[in-house]
């Protein structure tokens, strides 16, 4: 199992959706959420997403297709 820290910005389209429930179900992702703040139009999240590299592979593509964009969250990760 493997680690992957992102910062996921979220799409309005997004923001009330049930984005990380489908990460969990379709692709046996765990996420570990950091920080996140949703508001009505906007939604970002520091997540740690542990699970085998195909699925983490997968689960990040959905993502993307769903219009989530995917960054890396160097300075805002909170240790432990």
């Amino acid at each position: 199992m493997i680690h992957r820290r992102l910062r996921l910005t979220f799409p309005e389209a997004q923001v009330t959706e049930p984005v990380i429930y489908h990460v969990v179900k379709d692709f046996n992702v765990i996420p570990s959420i950091r920080r996140a703040a949703i508001e009505n139009h906007f939604g970002w999240m520091i997540v740690d997403f542990s699970g085998e590299e195909s699925a983490l592979d997968a689960a990040e593509a959905y993502l993307t297709g769903l219009g989530v964009e995917i960054s890396n969250p160097e300075g805002d990760f909170i240790a432990g």
